[in-house]
């Protein structure tokens, strides 16, 4: 690895050892990979690898912290189809910078902050660096085909978006999955591999999967599981603002993992999600 990936992968190391709240696999929920999705990009069941939703079981205790209770809050606020314009009301804006202060108060977001204050990337005064991570993450603009602001980085990773109803675009969270299989919105249709991929885990926090929302298909996504949302605001936070590159690889706990984040006009994150190279097998997993 390069130097940078190196001292990048020290720090994401770090925010995994401290991300506190992070539930444990097999305990806190438990998910069930069952078959290898197809290849088709239709919504059919004759696609489908997978005949049961993808979590058998969350301890839904974990989403009274405040970390997650105000990130569940957020979930909501959005128009799922592009091109839709986006109407913020204050109250959502408000939901925001609740979130906001929440996650900047945790061991992950602190870290974080530090490391990109040393880096010369975020400003040291927490209120300004508040006001960073809003407009990187929650700043409207216009997603491609578009005139109007219809789209947000939070939007896109966290909460899901549609393009012209048939295709899913964004949707790289764990906790709107759930929710969303829950209320019969999402169909799981299976584990995806590529030659070069790992097999997926049950016990491992990594995941690559097929799945449909509403009437759209997500023909490949990728996600953490089980992690919190100050961990994954904390890591795409840093490699936005640590890397020129889109993509970085990093090694942290047990896992070689590529973090794929596209810039939109250098502002915002366009989308961002890990992929996972491999394993590392001579490390021993802290879940």
């Amino acid at each position: 690895m390069i130097e940078s990936d190196r001292e990048l992968s020290a720090m994401v190391q770090e925010l995994w050892d401290n991300d506190v709240n992070r539930l444990k696999p097999g305990k806190d929920y438990r998910i069930s990979l069952q078959g290898k999705a197809g290849n088709s990009m239709g919504i059919e069941d004759n696609n489908d690898g997978a005949g049961s939703p993808l979590f058998t079981f969350v301890d839904e205790n974990i989403f009274k912290k405040e970390t997650f209770l105000t990130f569940i809050s957020l979930l909501d606020n959005y128009e799922s189809d592009t091109g839709e314009p986006e109407i913020v009301t204050p109250e959502e804006v408000a939901e925001n910078h609740k979130f906001l202060d929440s996650i900047i108060q945790t061991p992950t977001m602190k870290l974080a902050h530090k490391y990109l204050v040393e880096k010369h990337l975020s400003p040291e005064d927490t209120t300004q660096f508040k006001e960073q991570l809003y407009r990187i993450w929650f700043e409207l603009y216009a997603r491609r085909g578009s005139s109007k602001p219809d789209s947000s980085g939070f939007e896109h990773v966290f909460v899901g978006e549609t393009r012209g109803g048939r295709t899913v675009i964004g949707f790289h969270n764990w906790i709107q999955l759930y929710l969303q299989e829950k209320l019969g919105h999402i169909d799981y249709k299976g584990y995806t591999v590529s030659a070069n991929s790992p097999q997926p885990d049950e016990n491992k926090h990594i995941l690559a999967l097929q799945f449909s929302w509403k009437a759209g298909i997500k023909p490949k996504g990728s996600i953490f599981i089980g992690v919190s949302p100050e961990f994954e605001f904390a890591l795409y936070t840093l490699c936005f603002l640590n890397s020129p590159n889109e993509r970085v690889k990093v090694q942290f706990s047990f896992y070689d993992v590529e973090i794929v984040c596209h810039h939109y006009n250098q502002k915002h994150i366009g989308t961002t999600y890990p992929v996972l190279l491999k394993y590392q097998k001579t490390k021993k997993e802290e879940s």
